[in-house]
């Protein structure tokens, strides 16, 4: 393994356990090189928390850090404004994964967050877009999928989900939370608000990181954060229950290795010997960055079909997908091949960069 890799997972196990750094070790690393993968990650605030307490100064990362610390402030304080308005219209809501999950990290800052997740009620939309419209947000995009997304510069994103999986996701994660208001359960205090149990919390947080994992790939953060909600969590966790809902989402070796590898990893400072397989998985981890990589997309879906079949399934993808993509298609089936040809037309038009990717990595992981 690198050694940049192994400097960053030291420096994150010293961050989220308390430990205080070696000032040595720390000032023989490569801060530039350090910076651009943190950067990656996603995980600079909680570098720069392990830097400091090493008494080591970097002017980039102390800066990344100021602005996590300030973009979660704001973006707390513009949750509980609309929020607010959410409870004043009756609309159903639950904060969901990074605006939960960094209240679990040791200190402010250390878990960044790009954007704010809330699932709502999906009858009240309309109502959902005045308001958030009336917040002074842009509204990028509504009901064309199952999240719709909200803008406020210089940096506010809103993305509210309407469901938490979609048709066209994996079917099993589709059918286990099609009926979500069964895992919900009331807020203290509130009379629209809600949240999951710790555990359902856990497994959602696992299903969605495994959809990630099974697409593009997912990065360190998110083994970073498994280690910390079962650090902070774990001891009180009704383990059965999890294993017998990850069953049933088909994600349960998968939710097993990764806990598995992230106490591993994260438990000290001093990195412990791997499995082949735990090192593959790591790796897999270290190089696919925060939203994962297009090669790796490309690559998972060439694994088991030759070129022209990915060609063919890239076009005349399935009916779900293609409401998801183009919702007009959803009214009738003999819409379908109108869909496929608009489609086609947009990619062509718009998307040719992501053309010129996907022919690259077809060619070179193609059978």
């Amino acid at each position: 393994m690198k050694v940049l890799y192994k400097d960053l997972i030291y420096l994150l196990s010293c961050a989220v356990n308390g430990i205080t750094p070696d000032t040595a070790k720390v000032q023989a690393m490569d801060l530039e090189r350090l910076y651009r993968l943190a950067k990656f990650h996603t995980v600079r605030g909680a570098v720069c928390i392990a830097l400091k307490r090493a008494g080591v100064q970097d002017k980039h990362f102390d800066q990344a850090y100021k602005k996590a610390v300030r973009k979660n402030i704001y973006l707390d304080m513009e949750r509980l404004a609309i929020i607010s308005d959410f409870e004043k219209q009756g609309i159903w809501y639950m904060p969901l994964k990074g605006s939960v999950l960094k209240d679990l990290y040791p200190e402010n800052g250390m878990r960044e967050m790009a954007d704010n997740d809330m699932l709502y009620d999906a009858d009240k939309q309309q109502k959902v877009m005045e308001i958030m419209l009336g917040h002074g947000y842009t509204a990028e995009s509504v009901g064309v999928s199952h999240h719709d997304v909200y803008m406020k510069p210089p940096v506010l994103n809103f993305e509210l989900h309407t469901a938490l999986f979609s048709s066209a996701h994996a079917e099993p994660l589709y059918r286990y939370y099609a009926d979500i208001k069964r895992l919900l359960i009331k807020d203290d205090g509130k009379n629209y608000g809600y949240h999951f149990s710790d555990e359902d919390f856990y497994i959602f947080m696992t299903a969605h990181e495994w959809k990630h994992y099974n697409g593009s790939g997912t990065g360190i953060r998110s083994l970073l954060d498994c280690y910390v909600y079962c650090k902070v969590k774990g001891d009180a966790l009704d383990w059965d229950y999890i294993t017998e809902q990850c069953k049933q989402l088909e994600i349960a070796d998968f939710e097993q290795e990764r806990r598995r590898l992230a106490l591993k990893v994260f438990s000290s400072d001093t990195l412990p010997d791997l499995s082949d397989s735990e090192a593959e998985l790591l790796m897999y981890y270290l190089t696919a960055g925060t939203y994962g990589t297009f090669d790796n997309a490309i690559k998972k879906k060439l694994k088991d079909q030759s070129k022209l079949s990915f060609w063919v399934h890239s076009i005349f993808i399935p009916r779900k997908q293609m409401a998801a993509s183009v919702p007009f298609t959803a009214k009738s089936p003999l819409l379908y091949p109108v869909g496929i040809f608009g489609r086609t037309f947009r990619v062509m038009l718009f998307k040719q960069d992501k053309i010129k990717q996907t022919i690259k990595a077809v060619k070179k992981y193609g059978k």
